[in-house]
């Protein structure tokens, strides 16, 4: 029998005592893995372990997925109706909004990320995923096609059967809403993994599924580490789709052994190396100084979208960046349960690491330091907003995604230029353009090489659009009606009324 774990909060941003199975969730209920494993969560404001969660491997995959698979043959897919899924999926949203402080304590204990930020972005977003996909549960639809007199011919849109998903620990509630909403309105059943950073919410999440009424065997959570539950996700050849997000070196794993095993086909939401571009007729400069901090400190830069690379026309470079230098030295760092904290600590030991290992490269290869740059504090992973100018497109820092709250400001003299330096990355995830000249505007969206583009914005995320990338970010789209295609396949079927051999 699984343990649980307890804790009791008493911060000024939440109090209350929240209990968490720990097991893994397969069929319906709490299970002890195959192999008795466990993973130690830990608290990256401090650096302390939290508690200890159980550790899924290839078996305990192998039985979920056998256990999805006879789900779907009995009691999911087309023999519930997609209104009856839409009922399930809006019950569930209402049973999350009853324990949505508790979900953003969790999340805020376990990422770091300040807990308003995980109740009114994450943890509220993921809510609204779910209604909006319990929308379409009944509405997906085929086509009836005009051939000739002799046939009528139609196409269904048919579940895929086991779908099998893989989700990061930046935006845990949100990033698992979004796999499994559409999944299940077009009738999967659901393998998923949860980062094991950030599984707690998850595992709260789990003791939510049979009160929605969902039957056993429709939703499974197996928690475990990328090279064992991942991979074995990644190869199983009952799971007929899979779906990623995560760094662009993993996805690319990924696809390797979906393509080794049965051919499975794969969604990717991989990574990014944004640009921002500031133009001299920008509007409102303190928009847009604004807008730019935003969208590269946003969620502590961890964030696949972040823009991370600014570029400044260079008639108000200077000015840009002084105010943009006072725009960062607001942002309040600290612990994640004080209301004034913006942001919180990176994720991790590695991940804290691997960022300082940037700021390091970047002083190396001649970038000038303008601020930040630092650890603040000698307990946690807590990282000061920097940013670094001087800059050349070469440099590693330009060119190789951070993923924490590290700027580049570049000058540009021209659209052509900067247009060129833009889209001079293999990623291309997201990009923004600031300029009063609507013209101008829509000219460098439309050439910029990316799959989400902004104008006098940044990170603006929609859950009625599509988000994905072009390039080394990623195949295929999240969110949006768009993301339901990624669950079904296309079945075409022919009526003989009259056709004679």
């Amino acid at each position: 029998m699984p343990s649980t774990f307890t804790h009791q909060f008493d911060t000024p941003a939440y109090k209350g005592t929240i209990t968490v199975p720990l097991g893994l969730y397969i069929n319906g209920e709490f299970v002890d893995p195959v192999e008795k494993g466990t993973i130690d969560v830990v608290n990256p404001s401090t650096g302390d372990v939290i508690t200890s969660i159980a550790a899924g491997t290839k078996a305990d995959v192998d039985i979920a997925a056998e256990l999805a698979q006879k789900a779907f043959k009995s009691s999911w897919g087309f023999k519930v109706p997609g209104a009856e899924r839409g009922k399930m999926l809006w019950k569930l949203a209402d049973l999350m909004e009853e324990h949505l402080d508790e979900f953003a304590a969790l999340d805020a204990l376990a990422n770091g990320k300040a807990f308003k930020a995980a109740h009114d972005n994450d943890c509220s977003g993921g809510i609204a995923v779910l209604r909006y996909y319990a929308g379409w549960a009944g509405k997906v639809a085929g086509k009836v096609i005009e051939t000739n007199e002799t046939k009528v011919t139609y196409t269904r849109h048919e579940p895929i059967g086991v779908v099998g998903q893989i989700i990061p620990w930046n935006v845990p509630m949100f990033s698992l809403t979004l796999k499994i909403a559409p999944a299940l309105a077009t009738g999967n059943t659901v393998i998923l993994k949860p980062s094991e950073l950030t599984p707690l919410s998850a595992l709260l999440f789990c003791t939510l599924v049979s009160q929605a009424g969902f039957p056993p065997g429709v939703i499974n959570i197996v928690n475990g580490y990328g090279y064992t539950v991942g991979q074995a996700i990644s190869e199983n050849l009952i799971i007929g789709k899979i779906a990623f997000t995560g760094s662009t070196l993993t996805g690319r794993k990924i696809m390797e052994a979906a393509a080794k095993s049965n051919l499975k086909p794969v969604t990717l939401e991989l990574g990014g190396k944004s640009p921002t571009i500031v133009f001299d007729d920008a509007s409102d400069l303190d928009q847009a100084v604004k807008w730019a901090s935003f969208g590269i400190f946003f969620n502590h830069g961890q964030n696949c979208s972040a823009g991370s690379r600014i570029f400044v026309q260079a008639g108000i470079y200077d000015e840009f960046l002084e105010r943009f230098t006072q725009e960062a030295l607001k942002i309040t760092v600290g612990d994640p349960f004080d209301p004034s904290t913006v942001q919180g600590p990176q994720i991790s030991k590695n991940q804290f690491q691997r960022v300082m290992g940037y700021i390091d490269s970047g002083k190396e290869q001649g970038a000038a330091l303008h601020l930040g740059g630092k650890q603040i504090g000698k307990k946690g992973y807590f990282i000061e907003p920097t940013i670094f100018t001087e800059c050349t497109q070469s440099m590693k820092i330009v060119q190789e995604e951070i993923f924490g709250p590290v700027a580049c400001v570049l000058r540009f003299e021209t659209e052509e230029e900067v247009m060129g330096m833009a889209n001079d990355t293999t990623y291309g995830l997201a990009g923004g353009v600031f300029t009063k000249d609507i013209d101008k505007a829509l000219r460098c969206v439309h050439n910029l090489e990316a799959g989400i583009t902004w104008i006098n914005c940044a990170n603006q995320c929609e859950i009625s659009l599509p988000f994905g990338g072009y390039k080394q970010s990623g195949i295929g789209k999240d969110l949006g009606e768009y993301a339901l295609e990624n669950y079904t396949r296309v079945k075409v079927i022919h009526i003989n009324i009259g056709l004679k051999l």
